[in-house]
């Protein structure tokens, strides 16, 4: 059985995950609106936005990441399972802004929409955990 300062300090991280993934979540859902509007016909400008958000939310996840491998170090292993990285990137990055097609920008908008439901997701099994971590104490 965890002790209660293991416990408090896993809520504790549990708490700045579920901070971390709300910002995470607020980027995905601007870059996702940008991106519909780059679909409608947007430019550069759009572009330029939408790859700013993606760029905030990719530094949410990655502390989400650090926070992730502290909280497995804390509880000895959880069940949430590997890192978590946005389906938006190299590649995509570059031919979004190349090519610039109508293809291209619901390519993006999916990847946008695929990483949003796993922050959702994640999000929510975090409340869980809390949830959980909560009623040891």
């Amino acid at each position: 059985m965890a002790d209660i300062a293991q416990v408090n300090q896993a809520l504790n991280l549990t708490n700045q995950l579920i901070a971390e993934l709300d910002q995470a979540e607020r980027q995905l859902s601007s870059a996702r609106n940008w991106s519909f509007l780059d679909v409608l016909g947007g430019g550069l400008i759009t572009d330029l936005i939408k790859h700013s958000k993606l760029n905030n939310a990719k530094i949410s996840m990655d502390r989400v990441n650090y926070l992730m491998q502290e909280l497995r170090r804390v509880l000895g292993g959880i069940s949430m399972s590997g890192d978590y990285s946005m389906n938006v990137g190299g590649f995509a990055t570059f031919a979004d802004f190349f090519f610039d097609s109508g293809i291209v920008d619901v390519y993006m908008t999916a990847k946008i929409m695929s990483s949003l439901n796993e922050v959702r997701n994640l999000k929510n099994r975090c409340y869980e955990l809390r949830s959980r971590l909560s009623n040891i104490r």
